[in-house]
């Protein structure tokens, strides 16, 4: 029997979204395109659809941590890309889980609202988020929004600035929320100046693409490519995706994160 190539392991911990559009789901799919083999923890249950978010449901801490822990016992992981957290407690506990495996690079997704509006981070869970995690973190992945919302600010650059003097290693802040022609996401690093990529805005509305984004960036990661690499690869992924996108309820799109199989 032919032995396959190991598949490089990236860990997503995150919620669970019942429409397929973002979460756990959205994560498995653009690693599963881009290489990768998905390992996950479940942070919390919704009830949502491809318009909003009607409910949330955390799970308990010590049981997310004990998902993480016995894949970590088990496999090569690679790199850690966080989501949807649900909770201050859970947001404490995996914090002190990641002081556990300095080792692995986490790249966290720092989710505060839906689509649709929901909110889905409390001021406790955000300030447990800044304190326990973005310390850890070697990129953060906000939009405009959730940055400024983090961090009190208003100017991207202070909000980026402010982050990083908190201890994580970079901050790529986009720009869907921004009125400009323009799509524009800029990288933030320490001690170099800021490095941004503009990409034509399209006219749809998407569901999971801060997902897909930067799950993409873990998998670049994962299969050896320098940062800076893996950020800008992951948005030329991410745009291909919204771009073949499509409308499946009476909401927003969802990407159609393997597009790329369908002309192979």
């Amino acid at each position: 029997m032919t032995q396959t190539t190991a598949k490089p392991i990236v860990l997503s911990i995150a919620g669970h979204d019942p429409s397929g559009g973002a979460g756990i789901q959205a994560d498995i799919e653009t690693l599963a395109a881009l290489g990768c083999q998905a390992a996950t923890a479940i942070t919390c249950l919704t009830i949502q659809d491809s318009r909003n978010v009607h409910e949330l449901i955390p799970q308990p801490a010590e049981q997310i941590i004990r998902q993480v822990e016995a894949v970590l016992a088990d496999y090569p992981v690679r790199v850690i890309k966080i989501g949807l957290l649900g909770s201050a407690g859970v947001a404490g506990a995996i914090g002190q889980l990641l002081l556990r495996h300095p080792e692995i690079p986490v790249i966290l997704d720092p989710i505060l609202a839906a689509g649709g509006g929901a909110e889905l981070a409390s001021e406790n869970l955000m300030e447990g988020m800044l304190q326990q995690i973005v310390p850890r973190a070697l990129l953060l992945t906000p939009n405009s929004q959730e940055v400024r919302r983090l961090t009190g600010q208003q100017p991207l650059d202070a909000c980026a600035a402010t982050l990083l003097s908190q201890g994580c290693g970079a901050v790529l802040i986009t720009g869907t929320h921004e009125a400009a022609t323009d799509v524009t996401n800029t990288l933030y690093r320490p001690d170099q100046p800021p490095h941004s990529e503009q990409w034509p805005r399209l006219a749809s509305s998407y569901h999971g693409s801060g997902c897909t984004l930067a799950s993409a960036i873990a998998a670049g990661l994962a299969r050896g490519l320098p940062l800076d690499q893996a950020v800008s690869a992951a948005q030329r992924y991410t745009w291909e995706s919204l771009a073949a996108g499509w409308k499946p309820g009476r909401g927003q799109h969802i990407p159609d994160r393997l597009h790329h199989r369908q002309s192979e």
